[in-house]
């Protein structure tokens, strides 16, 4: 997965889509996200897993932005 396709995820997307961004095959995916070994947390939506763009950059070390522009949530300097 490129950079620009990393910056345009949406807030929550499905496990495959962090699979891919991890490399990380389908199978393994699914398999480490039951057993609770995902390196980034996710979330049970019925039958589906879902990763948040928030957890998936912060695991890549991607400065995670805030609504105020702030980077990794540190408030802006006056």
């Amino acid at each position: 997965m490129t950079h620009a396709e990393l910056m345009t995820l949406p807030v929550s997307f499905p496990l495959e889509t962090a699979n891919r961004a991890l490399g990380v095959g389908r199978t393994q995916g699914y398999f480490m996200a039951k057993a609770g070994t995902y390196p980034v947390r996710v979330r049970q939506l019925g039958r589906a897993y879902r990763v948040t763009r928030y957890d998936l950059w912060g695991y890549l070390g991607l400065p995670v932005v805030a609504p105020d522009g702030a980077a990794n949530g540190e408030a802006m300097a006056a």
